[in-house]
C-alpha cells in the first residue's frame, strides 16, 4: 500500500505496516510496489523462477 507521509510517498506492508521505502513521487512508489508484488508471487512458481535464473545467467 502507498501512503503519503510528510509530503513523501511511503510503500508499506498491508499486514505488518513495515516500511519498504519513501519516494518523492507517487510514480516512483508505484514502481517499487510493483517490484515487491512481482517477487512476492515468484515464490509460488518454480518454472518462472527457473526461467529468470537462466536468463540472468545468459546476460552475464
Amino acid at each position: 500500500m502507498i501512503k503519503k507521509i510528510k509530503g513523501r510517498y511511503a510503500v508499506l506492508s498491508e499486514t505488518t505496516g513495515r516500511k519498504f521505502g519513501t519516494y518523492r513521487t507517487k510514480k516512483e512508489a508505484l514502481k517499487m510496489l510493483r517490484q515487491i508484488e512481482f517477487f512476492k508471487h515468484l515464490k509460488g512458481s518454480p518454472g518462472l523462477r527457473k526461467a529468470l535464473r537462466k536468463k540472468s545467467l545468459a546476460v552475464k
